[in-house]
């Protein structure tokens, strides 16, 4: 007897071209989420909030649809708290970022859009460079950033540590971010070389912060520590540095 062949799953071209039936439903999961948690961060960072929230809405469902159909962009249990847990946590710094007037902005390890696609949408900065290794995940950041009109957002598939190697890019930031990626050292090792001086960088960390930092203090000689801003009620804060100028 013969088996039946399964239906081919939809495939990841160089666009994303599933069909509009093949979308799943995530409308009753978006409206359990308390959207109006964005709107003090907002508000803030002098955003106008009735043109980004549905902006941030609109972001939030094709994040759930593409966790849901093609590939693991936040975990299943934070699908539920994804605007306390992911939106919220990149936004509430808006103000912070934007207060350095920095223009050219490069988020380190995007993965699903955090915080790099609220804070661009908030109006921080003019551009952005958005660097993902993996590229399913590029492919999501790309059909993002096209559904929203983001005009100065550019993904680039790639290691930052290859990025770093391509020396015109030196200097070429005065902004960095960076969420959940690698420690923190390592991080601003990689930063240094691709933030001009006088430029910030900013990492959001969990309770680790200190050990890692107190253990390694290369990263003092391009580097100075500028303030902490704590996030929600956990752990989580946001470290803030300037780029030395060692010239």
């Amino acid at each position: 007897m013969r088996r039946r062949a399964s239906a081919p799953a939809p495939r990841l071209g160089p666009t994303v071209e599933f069909e509009r039936e093949q979308w799943p439903d995530v409308s009753a999961t978006l409206a359990r989420q308390d959207w109006d948690l964005v709107i003090p961060h907002l508000l803030r960072a002098g955003a106008d909030v009735a043109t980004v929230q549905p902006q941030l809405q609109r972001f939030g469902e094709l994040l759930l649809q593409w966790n849901r159909l093609a590939s693991n962009l936040i975990s299943k249990n934070d699908e539920e708290r994804m605007v306390a847990r992911h939106f919220t946590e990149a936004l509430e710094p808006a103000h912070w970022l934007k207060s350095d007037n920095a223009t050219n902005w490069l988020d380190f390890g995007s993965g699903g859009g955090f915080p790099a696609v609220p804070l661009a949408l908030a109006g921080v900065g003019t551009n952005w460079t958005l660097v993902e290794s993996r590229r399913t995940k590029c492919l999501f950041l790309r059909r993002a950033a096209e559904q929203l009109g983001l005009k100065g957002v550019r993904i680039e598939q790639a290691r930052l540590e290859d990025l770093v190697a391509s020396s015109h890019l030196a200097g070429a930031f005065d902004g960095f971010t960076s969420r959940a990626t690698l420690t923190a050292v390592p991080t601003l090792a990689l930063a240094a070389m691709l933030v001009a001086p006088g430029g910030h960088a900013y990492l959001w960390k969990g309770s680790r912060r200190e050990d890692e930092m107190a253990k390694d203090e290369s990263w003092k000689l391009a580097w100075e520590l500028d303030g902490l801003l704590g996030i929600g009620t956990g752990q989580t804060v946001v470290a803030r540095f300037i780029r030395r100028d060692n010239g």
